[in-house]
Protein backbone atom coordinates (compact mmCIF):
# COMPACT_ATOMS: atom_id res chain seq x y z
CA UNK A 1 0.00 0.00 0.00
CA UNK A 2 1.31 3.46 -0.81
CA UNK A 3 1.57 6.08 1.89
CA UNK A 4 -1.85 7.39 0.92
CA UNK A 5 -4.31 5.15 -0.92
CA UNK A 6 -7.88 5.43 -2.07
CA UNK A 7 -9.79 2.30 -3.00
CA UNK A 8 -13.24 1.86 -4.45
CA UNK A 9 -16.02 1.20 -1.93
CA UNK A 10 -17.26 -1.38 -4.47
CA UNK A 11 -13.97 -3.32 -4.49
CA UNK A 12 -14.58 -7.02 -3.80
CA UNK A 13 -13.79 -8.19 -0.27
CA UNK A 14 -12.75 -11.71 0.62
CA UNK A 15 -14.40 -13.43 3.58
CA UNK A 16 -14.81 -16.82 5.10
CA UNK A 17 -17.98 -18.70 4.36
CA UNK A 18 -19.10 -19.12 0.76
CA UNK A 19 -20.06 -22.71 1.39
CA UNK A 20 -22.87 -22.67 -1.19
CA UNK A 21 -20.34 -21.86 -3.93
CA UNK A 22 -18.12 -24.71 -2.76
CA UNK A 23 -21.08 -27.11 -2.82
CA UNK A 24 -21.90 -25.99 -6.37
CA UNK A 25 -18.36 -26.89 -7.44
CA UNK A 26 -17.60 -30.04 -5.44
CA UNK A 27 -21.08 -31.39 -4.65
CA UNK A 28 -22.56 -32.71 -1.48
CA UNK A 29 -24.96 -31.02 0.93
CA UNK A 30 -24.32 -28.63 3.79
CA UNK A 31 -24.59 -31.54 6.23
CA UNK A 32 -21.74 -33.32 4.42
CA UNK A 33 -19.39 -30.36 4.57
CA UNK A 34 -17.06 -29.38 7.38
CA UNK A 35 -16.86 -25.59 7.19
CA UNK A 36 -13.54 -24.43 8.69
CA UNK A 37 -13.45 -21.16 6.77
CA UNK A 38 -14.55 -19.02 9.72
CA UNK A 39 -13.34 -18.47 13.28
CA UNK A 40 -16.61 -19.32 15.02
CA UNK A 41 -16.64 -21.59 18.07
CA UNK A 42 -17.94 -24.97 16.80
CA UNK A 43 -19.44 -25.79 20.23
CA UNK A 44 -21.87 -22.88 20.75
CA UNK A 45 -23.36 -21.68 23.98
CA UNK A 46 -26.47 -23.81 24.65
CA UNK A 47 -29.71 -22.15 23.65
CA UNK A 48 -31.98 -21.12 26.50
CA UNK A 49 -35.76 -21.21 26.77
CA UNK A 50 -36.89 -17.77 25.70
CA UNK A 51 -39.94 -16.02 27.15
CA UNK A 52 -42.71 -15.70 24.53
CA UNK A 53 -42.60 -11.91 24.61
CA UNK A 54 -38.97 -12.00 23.48
CA UNK A 55 -40.43 -12.77 20.06
CA UNK A 56 -43.68 -10.82 20.16
CA UNK A 57 -42.90 -7.53 21.93
CA UNK A 58 -40.54 -4.69 21.20
CA UNK A 59 -37.41 -5.09 23.35
CA UNK A 60 -37.95 -3.28 26.64
CA UNK A 61 -35.50 -1.13 28.56
CA UNK A 62 -35.24 -3.66 31.35
CA UNK A 63 -33.92 -6.36 29.04
CA UNK A 64 -31.51 -3.90 27.45
CA UNK A 65 -30.24 -2.74 30.86
CA UNK A 66 -29.73 -6.35 31.95
CA UNK A 67 -27.63 -7.08 28.86
CA UNK A 68 -25.48 -3.97 29.37
CA UNK A 69 -24.95 -4.84 33.04
CA UNK A 70 -23.89 -8.37 32.10
CA UNK A 71 -21.50 -7.00 29.48
CA UNK A 72 -19.95 -4.56 31.96
CA UNK A 73 -19.34 -7.33 34.47
CA UNK A 74 -18.01 -9.89 31.98
CA UNK A 75 -15.53 -7.54 30.30
CA UNK A 76 -14.65 -5.54 33.45
CA UNK A 77 -15.66 -2.32 31.73
CA UNK A 78 -14.32 0.71 33.65
CA UNK A 79 -16.87 3.15 35.05
CA UNK A 80 -15.88 5.97 32.72
CA UNK A 81 -16.68 4.02 29.56
CA UNK A 82 -20.11 3.63 27.95
CA UNK A 83 -21.43 0.34 26.53
CA UNK A 84 -23.62 0.11 23.43
CA UNK A 85 -25.22 -3.13 22.20
CA UNK A 86 -25.87 -3.47 18.47
CA UNK A 87 -27.07 -6.04 15.92
CA UNK A 88 -23.59 -7.45 15.34
CA UNK A 89 -20.11 -5.93 15.39
CA UNK A 90 -20.32 -5.48 11.62
CA UNK A 91 -23.18 -3.00 12.04
CA UNK A 92 -20.90 -0.92 14.26
CA UNK A 93 -17.91 -1.23 11.90
CA UNK A 94 -20.03 0.21 9.09
CA UNK A 95 -21.04 3.27 11.13
CA UNK A 96 -17.93 4.18 13.11
CA UNK A 97 -16.22 6.11 10.26
CA UNK A 98 -19.13 8.57 10.21
CA UNK A 99 -18.55 9.60 13.84
CA UNK A 100 -16.00 12.26 12.89
CA UNK A 101 -15.20 14.16 9.67
CA UNK A 102 -13.25 12.10 7.10
CA UNK A 103 -9.47 12.26 7.18
CA UNK A 104 -6.66 9.74 6.99
CA UNK A 105 -6.95 6.32 8.60
CA UNK A 106 -4.20 3.80 9.30
CA UNK A 107 -5.22 0.12 9.35
CA UNK A 108 -2.17 -2.18 9.60
CA UNK A 109 -2.46 -5.09 7.18
CA UNK A 110 -3.09 -7.91 6.60
CA UNK A 111 -6.25 -7.78 8.67
CA UNK A 112 -10.04 -8.03 8.56
CA UNK A 113 -10.96 -6.01 5.49
CA UNK A 114 -14.37 -4.61 6.46
CA UNK A 115 -12.75 -1.82 8.46
CA UNK A 116 -10.95 -0.38 5.44
CA UNK A 117 -14.02 -0.78 3.25
CA UNK A 118 -16.20 1.07 5.77
CA UNK A 119 -13.78 3.96 6.18
CA UNK A 120 -13.32 4.33 2.43
CA UNK A 121 -17.09 4.28 1.90
CA UNK A 122 -17.32 7.30 4.23
CA UNK A 123 -14.67 9.26 2.30
CA UNK A 124 -11.56 8.44 4.35
CA UNK A 125 -8.09 7.93 2.85
CA UNK A 126 -5.99 4.92 3.81
CA UNK A 127 -2.43 5.66 4.88
CA UNK A 128 0.61 3.94 6.41
CA UNK A 129 1.62 7.05 8.35
CA UNK A 130 0.39 8.77 11.51
CA UNK A 131 -3.26 9.47 10.90
CA UNK A 132 -6.50 10.94 12.22
CA UNK A 133 -7.80 7.44 12.96
CA UNK A 134 -6.25 4.04 13.55
CA UNK A 135 -7.88 0.59 13.57
CA UNK A 136 -6.24 -2.37 15.32
CA UNK A 137 -7.75 -5.86 15.24
CA UNK A 138 -6.66 -7.36 18.57
CA UNK A 139 -5.76 -10.19 18.31
CA UNK A 140 -5.41 -9.72 14.60
CA UNK A 141 -7.28 -11.73 12.01
CA UNK A 142 -5.62 -13.72 10.46
CA UNK A 143 -2.15 -13.40 12.03
CA UNK A 144 -3.10 -13.34 15.73
CA UNK A 145 -0.88 -10.32 16.45
CA UNK A 146 -1.41 -8.76 19.87
CA UNK A 147 -1.28 -4.97 20.27
CA UNK A 148 -0.57 -2.84 23.34
CA UNK A 149 -1.72 0.47 24.81
CA UNK A 150 1.36 2.11 23.27
CA UNK A 151 -0.09 1.35 19.82
CA UNK A 152 -3.22 3.46 20.41
CA UNK A 153 -1.81 6.56 18.78
CA UNK A 154 -4.58 8.29 16.81
CA UNK A 155 -7.28 10.77 17.96
CA UNK A 156 -9.87 8.16 16.94
CA UNK A 157 -8.64 4.63 17.73
CA UNK A 158 -10.76 1.53 17.17
CA UNK A 159 -9.66 -1.68 18.92
CA UNK A 160 -11.51 -4.63 17.42
CA UNK A 161 -11.52 -7.32 20.11
CA UNK A 162 -13.85 -9.71 18.28
CA UNK A 163 -11.46 -12.59 19.03
CA UNK A 164 -10.13 -11.40 22.39
CA UNK A 165 -12.46 -13.45 24.56
CA UNK A 166 -10.13 -16.44 24.17
CA UNK A 167 -7.33 -14.37 25.77
CA UNK A 168 -9.04 -11.87 28.12
CA UNK A 169 -5.84 -10.93 29.94
CA UNK A 170 -4.70 -9.20 26.74
CA UNK A 171 -7.81 -7.03 26.49
CA UNK A 172 -7.27 -3.28 26.18
CA UNK A 173 -10.62 -2.52 27.79
CA UNK A 174 -8.90 -0.32 30.38
CA UNK A 175 -8.22 2.16 27.55
CA UNK A 176 -11.93 2.55 26.83
CA UNK A 177 -12.28 5.52 29.19
CA UNK A 178 -10.04 7.73 27.07
CA UNK A 179 -11.33 10.25 24.56
CA UNK A 180 -11.60 8.87 21.04
CA UNK A 181 -11.29 5.20 22.05
CA UNK A 182 -13.70 2.50 20.90
CA UNK A 183 -13.38 -1.19 21.79
CA UNK A 184 -15.48 -3.62 19.73
CA UNK A 185 -16.73 -6.96 21.02
CA UNK A 186 -18.39 -9.76 19.06
CA UNK A 187 -20.85 -12.23 20.55
CA UNK A 188 -20.90 -14.57 17.57
CA UNK A 189 -17.26 -15.73 17.63
CA UNK A 190 -16.48 -16.97 21.15
CA UNK A 191 -20.05 -18.00 22.02
CA UNK A 192 -20.51 -19.56 18.57
CA UNK A 193 -23.87 -17.89 17.90
CA UNK A 194 -23.14 -15.66 14.91
CA UNK A 195 -26.78 -15.86 13.81
CA UNK A 196 -27.89 -14.00 16.93
CA UNK A 197 -26.32 -10.85 15.44
CA UNK A 198 -25.07 -9.25 18.62
CA UNK A 199 -22.05 -7.01 19.13
CA UNK A 200 -20.89 -4.23 21.43
CA UNK A 201 -19.05 -0.93 21.23
CA UNK A 202 -17.40 0.20 24.46
CA UNK A 203 -15.66 3.50 24.97
CA UNK A 204 -15.85 7.29 24.84
CA UNK A 205 -19.39 8.15 26.05
CA UNK A 206 -19.75 10.97 23.52
CA UNK A 207 -18.92 8.66 20.63
CA UNK A 208 -21.19 5.94 22.03
CA UNK A 209 -24.07 8.41 22.16
CA UNK A 210 -23.55 9.26 18.47
CA UNK A 211 -23.37 5.59 17.56
CA UNK A 212 -26.62 4.97 19.44
CA UNK A 213 -28.29 7.66 17.35
CA UNK A 214 -26.97 5.99 14.19
CA UNK A 215 -28.35 2.53 14.97
CA UNK A 216 -31.68 3.75 16.36
CA UNK A 217 -34.04 2.29 18.98
CA UNK A 218 -34.66 -1.46 19.46
CA UNK A 219 -31.48 -2.31 17.58
CA UNK A 220 -31.00 -5.63 19.39
CA UNK A 221 -33.75 -8.22 19.10
CA UNK A 222 -35.58 -9.58 22.12
CA UNK A 223 -34.15 -13.12 21.69
CA UNK A 224 -30.60 -11.74 21.39
CA UNK A 225 -31.07 -9.65 24.54
CA UNK A 226 -32.15 -12.68 26.58
CA UNK A 227 -29.57 -15.06 25.14
CA UNK A 228 -26.73 -12.56 25.38
CA UNK A 229 -27.49 -11.76 29.02
CA UNK A 230 -27.53 -15.44 29.99
CA UNK A 231 -24.29 -16.20 28.14
CA UNK A 232 -22.37 -13.22 29.49
CA UNK A 233 -23.34 -14.20 33.04
CA UNK A 234 -22.09 -17.78 32.60
CA UNK A 235 -18.43 -17.46 33.59
CA UNK A 236 -18.06 -21.21 34.23
CA UNK A 237 -18.95 -21.96 30.61
CA UNK A 238 -16.52 -19.28 29.40
CA UNK A 239 -13.63 -20.67 31.44
CA UNK A 240 -14.18 -24.27 30.34
CA UNK A 241 -14.59 -23.15 26.74
CA UNK A 242 -11.25 -21.35 26.77
CA UNK A 243 -9.54 -24.51 27.98
CA UNK A 244 -11.19 -26.66 25.31
CA UNK A 245 -10.37 -24.23 22.52
CA UNK A 246 -6.71 -24.08 23.59
CA UNK A 247 -6.49 -27.88 23.56
CA UNK A 248 -8.20 -28.11 20.17
CA UNK A 249 -5.94 -25.44 18.64
CA UNK A 250 -2.88 -27.39 19.78
CA UNK A 251 -4.37 -30.60 18.37
CA UNK A 252 -4.96 -28.94 15.00
CA UNK A 253 -1.40 -27.58 14.94
CA UNK A 254 -0.01 -31.07 15.58
CA UNK A 255 -2.18 -32.52 12.81
CA UNK A 256 -1.09 -29.88 10.31
CA UNK A 257 2.62 -30.12 11.18
CA UNK A 258 2.57 -33.81 10.32
CA UNK A 259 1.23 -32.89 6.88
CA UNK A 260 4.03 -30.39 6.26
CA UNK A 261 2.32 -27.12 7.21
CA UNK A 262 4.19 -24.44 9.15
CA UNK A 263 2.42 -22.45 11.87
CA UNK A 264 2.12 -18.80 10.83
CA UNK A 265 -0.11 -17.46 13.60
CA UNK A 266 -3.76 -17.34 14.53
CA UNK A 267 -5.76 -17.60 17.75
CA UNK A 268 -7.46 -20.41 19.65
CA UNK A 269 -10.51 -19.94 17.39
CA UNK A 270 -8.62 -20.21 14.09
CA UNK A 271 -5.11 -21.22 13.03
CA UNK A 272 -3.00 -19.75 10.24
CA UNK A 273 -0.49 -21.89 8.34
CA UNK A 274 2.14 -21.50 5.67
CA UNK A 275 1.76 -24.22 3.03
CA UNK A 276 3.48 -24.73 -0.31
CA UNK A 277 0.40 -23.84 -2.39
CA UNK A 278 -2.68 -22.61 -0.51
CA UNK A 279 -5.01 -22.88 -3.52
CA UNK A 280 -4.04 -26.53 -4.06
CA UNK A 281 -4.54 -27.28 -0.37
CA UNK A 282 -7.97 -25.69 -0.46
CA UNK A 283 -8.95 -27.66 -3.53
CA UNK A 284 -7.73 -30.96 -2.07
CA UNK A 285 -9.63 -30.36 1.15
CA UNK A 286 -12.74 -29.28 -0.78
CA UNK A 287 -12.72 -32.51 -2.77
CA UNK A 288 -13.25 -34.18 0.60
CA UNK A 289 -15.92 -31.66 1.62
CA UNK A 290 -13.76 -29.62 4.02
CA UNK A 291 -13.91 -25.88 3.37
CA UNK A 292 -10.94 -23.69 4.29
CA UNK A 293 -9.89 -20.06 3.93
CA UNK A 294 -7.23 -18.70 1.62
CA UNK A 295 -6.30 -15.08 0.91
CA UNK A 296 -5.86 -13.09 -2.31
CA UNK A 297 -2.69 -11.42 -1.00
CA UNK A 298 -0.83 -14.64 -0.15
CA UNK A 299 -0.16 -17.84 -2.08
CA UNK A 300 0.91 -19.69 1.08
CA UNK A 301 -1.55 -18.64 3.80
CA UNK A 302 -4.15 -21.26 4.73
CA UNK A 303 -6.50 -20.57 7.64
CA UNK A 304 -8.53 -23.24 9.39
CA UNK A 305 -11.15 -22.95 12.08
CA UNK A 306 -11.60 -25.69 14.65
CA UNK A 307 -13.74 -28.78 13.94
CA UNK A 308 -16.61 -29.74 16.21
CA UNK A 309 -15.73 -32.65 18.54
CA UNK A 310 -17.38 -35.24 16.28
CA UNK A 311 -15.83 -33.96 13.01
CA UNK A 312 -12.08 -34.36 13.58
CA UNK A 313 -11.98 -37.67 11.72
CA UNK A 314 -13.36 -36.00 8.60
CA UNK A 315 -10.57 -33.41 8.62
CA UNK A 316 -7.90 -36.02 9.23
CA UNK A 317 -9.17 -38.12 6.33
CA UNK A 318 -9.23 -35.05 4.07
CA UNK A 319 -5.62 -34.23 4.95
Amino acid sequence: MSQQTRISPQAPRDHGGGLDAAIATWGGTRAHWLDLSTGINPVPYPLIDLPPDAWTALPDKGAQSALIAAARAFWHVPDGAAVLAAPGASALIARIPALVPPGRVEIPTPTYNEHAASFVAQGWTLTNEAADARVLVHPNNPTGQIWSAADLTAPLTVIDESFCDICPTHSLIAEATKQGRIVLKSFGKFWGLAGARLGFAIGDPELMARLADFIGPWAVSGPALSLGTAALQDHVWADSTRRRLADDAARLDDMMRVKGAEIAGGTDLFRLYHVDDAAQWQQRLAQNHVWSRIFPYSKTYLRLGLPAPDRWAQLEAAL
